[in-house]
């Protein structure tokens, strides 16, 4: 089921509406839409979601849309410097455009491109 299928269903009134934006498009690791930032289980479960788990959705997409501050990093593997939040979609993050990862030491901060990339691909 693509994104657009859940939001073309006529809500009740009290429903929460999809955040489809009909830009369905999966990102690399097939796990996410790169238009609504949904999970395929978020977009495939959403009508039969409840008002409290659809809002939880809306509120983890929420969170990854906010602007981010310019930092200047040093990646946690390699060392190398680099600007952490210089650019993607709508003045987020470049690494908005690859799939979440979850660091393995929860110490580390931010990784370059570079590494990002490299720590992404096998997904």
């Amino acid at each position: 089921m693509s994104c657009s299928q859940t939001r073309g269903a006529t809500a009740m009134p009290d429903e929460i509406v999809s955040p489809c934006v009909k830009q369905c498009q999966l990102d690399a690791s097939g796990r996410y839409c790169t238009g609504c930032l949904r999970t395929l289980a978020e977009i495939s479960g959403w009508a039969a979601a409840s008002n409290a788990q659809k809002q939880a959705a809306l509120q983890r997409i929420a969170s990854l849309r906010r602007p981010l501050p310019l930092r200047e990093l040093n990646c946690g593997r390699c060392g190398q410097p680099f600007h952490c939040g210089s650019g993607g979609d709508k003045g987020g993050c470049w690494c908005m455009a690859l799939p979440p990862l979850t660091s393995a030491d929860s110490g580390d901060d931010c990784l370059c491109p570079a590494c990002l990339q490299q720590l992404a691909a096998p997904l």
